[in-house]
């Protein structure tokens, strides 16, 4: 059995535990897709390198403006500079230049370090991340927050990785995070007081599948 079978059959198995906790399925949204950084983290990697292993396609940038998201695919033809990161895997011939994104998925986690390199303080970042959620609802655009640092990304409360769970997971329409995420239970109580679907994983491998069955 090779090595992406075992992948593919761990991440079916943590998945299976998902449900069960979360007693329903994920949403349908389709593509194409953004994904991007609240807090500078590099648990956007993670979150990036889950969706190659998916087969799903998306465009990626770590501080969109709103007007960049408004461009839709191809973020208005911005490059990556000092600071700023842009990367698309997007297939222009089904989703050209221009076409709206269906969803936005934030990796929630904060680093100063991540932060500074794009020229960023947390009320900056805080700033952006809500205008950037303002535009998704404007334009419906469907938010996806997952947060899947563990223990490591939260916090006491006010703190920077608690500050930015405050940014982003009440806005979500759909939130997916590790149960070392939660352990405190933050998330499920977010949850259920905001009506947002909540799916809680093993492993960040857990998200293989969902975002399989969400954006497929």
């Amino acid at each position: 059995m090779n090595k992406k079978t075992l992948f593919g059959l761990a991440a079916a198995a943590v998945l299976a535990a998902t449900f069960l906790v979360a007693g329903q399925a994920p949403p349908k949204v389709g593509l194409p897709v953004l994904t991007t950084s609240a807090g500078q983290s590099t648990d956007v990697t993670t979150l990036n390198i889950v969706l190659d292993e998916a087969g799903i396609t998306y465009d990626y940038c770590d501080v969109p403006t709103p007007e960049m998201v408004a461009d839709g695919v191809g973020l208005g033809g911005r490059e990556s500079g000092p600071g700023f990161h842009v990367e698309s895997t997007t297939d222009p011939s089904k989703y050209p230049a221009g076409t709206p994104y269906k969803a936005v998925v934030f990796a929630i986690g904060a680093s100063l370090k991540g932060m500074g390199a794009s020229g960023l303080t947390l009320d900056s970042e805080e700033a952006r991340i809500k205008k950037v959620l303002d535009l998704c609802k404007q334009k419906k655009i469907f938010v996806m927050a997952v947060h899947i640092g563990g223990e490591s990304k939260r916090g006491p409360a006010g703190s920077d990785n608690e500050r930015m769970i405050d940014a982003v997971a009440p806005y979500a329409d759909y939130l997916v995070v590790t149960k070392d995420s939660n352990k405190d239970g933050r998330f499920t109580k977010l949850a259920q007081a905001k009506k947002i679907p909540l799916a809680e994983i093993e492993y960040a491998l857990g998200l293989v599948e969902i975002v399989k069955q969400v954006f497929q």
